[in-house]
């Protein structure tokens, strides 16, 4: 069977990013997404179409076919007022390089910590792979039908979304669970 929309594809990956592997895909358990449901970046799963398992294919993906690029204006200098809890400052969490999972407007996003100031805290917007040329390696592991329970749960939450936000090359395993409130439960696979 072929890689088309609307099957279910298993493959294993490797990500490699500025000369070193950034993510891959853990030995025996690979990546499971639905073809054409926006699990994955589009021109990956372009990429892959017509092969079958077996198939190897290496490609490279530009930034703006990836993340897009770094835009200097989604590092914000914010109050550290912003962070507290309770009347107290969440120090724990105002480290160099922590992600912390914030509200951007309406939508929930994540910001990287990239400096602790005395008053302030600069965060990073940016997804992780933002002006990175991402550089695939990829084996196509199965192809297969959706199962009635797939179709269904994926009817259901209307598709995965809301989760592994911030560079996700995966997408949700497991099917829609609860509702969908949030994203979907059941694990999201190749997340950074």
């Amino acid at each position: 069977m072929k890689v088309e929309n609307s099957k279910m594809v298993s493959v294993h990956y490797t990500l490699t990013v500025d000369g070193q592997i950034a993510d891959k895909s853990a030995e025996g358990k690979p990546l499971q997404f639905i073809c054409g449901a926006g699990m994955l970046l589009p021109k990956f799963e372009g990429a892959i179409l017509g092969k079958e398992p077996g198939d190897k294919v290496s490609f490279t993906l530009e930034p703006k076919d990836g993340y897009g690029e770094f835009n200097p204006n989604d590092v914000i200098e914010l109050s550290k007022t912003i962070f507290m809890i309770d009347g107290k400052l969440a120090e724990d969490i105002l480290f160099v390089g922590n992600t912390i999972p914030m509200m951007k407007g309406n939508q929930p996003t994540y910001g990287v910590v990239k400096a602790v100031g005395e008053e302030t805290v600069t965060m990073d917007f940016n997804p992780p792979m933002a002006g990175k040329t991402l550089n695939f390696d990829v084996e196509v592991v199965d192809v297969r039908d959706m199962t009635a329970d797939e179709i269904k749960a994926m009817q259901q939450c209307g598709g995965c979304h809301g989760g592994c936000e911030g560079g996700c090359h995966g997408g949700c395993e497991g099917g829609c669970e609860g509702g969908c409130e949030g994203g979907c439960e059941g694990g999201c696979e190749g997340c950074n």
